[in-house]
């Protein structure tokens, strides 16, 4: 299924509505060029929201640590929100939860760009001894 990008704007912060997968080829590529398109534009606080993104590959996984290298170079940020429990996997197996910031409410990342707004972010530690539990 080819990747499709949904943009639209809440409170000056981006939010990307990601559908399908973020692959190599057209997809990741489509998503690299989205990302830096915005930063050019002066869009660098940017949400993906990966809900209805079932598979990410290696080099989906290397287009979001590229925006985000973009966006950081650009004195903004990209953060990850509603992702899947394979998804969150795929996170945690790579290491790349120190990287990005990870929600699963779209409020509390947009109120994460903003210093004093109360923020929950999504709990990794939680999520991962979860898991161990489930498969005990």
């Amino acid at each position: 299924m080819a990747l499709e990008i949904h943009e639209r704007e809440r409170e000056g912060i981006v939010i990307l509505d990601l559908e399908g997968r973020i692959t190599a080829g057209e997809e990741a590529g489509l998503l690299r060029d989205t990302l830096r398109r915005l930063a050019e534009g002066g869009h660098n606080r940017i949400i993906l929201n990966l809900e209805k993104v079932d598979y990410i590959d290696s080099t989906g996984l290397g287009a979001l640590v590229m925006g985000y290298t973009t966006l950081r170079k650009a004195g903004g940020a990209l953060k990850l929100l509603n992702l899947s429990r394979r998804n969150i996997e795929l996170i945690v197996f790579t290491k790349l939860e120190t990287v990005f910031e990870i929600f699963d409410d779209e409020l509390d990342a947009v109120n994460s760009f903003f210093p004093g707004r109360s923020v929950r972010r999504f709990d990794i530690l939680s999520f991962v001894q979860q898991q161990s539990r489930e498969k005990d």
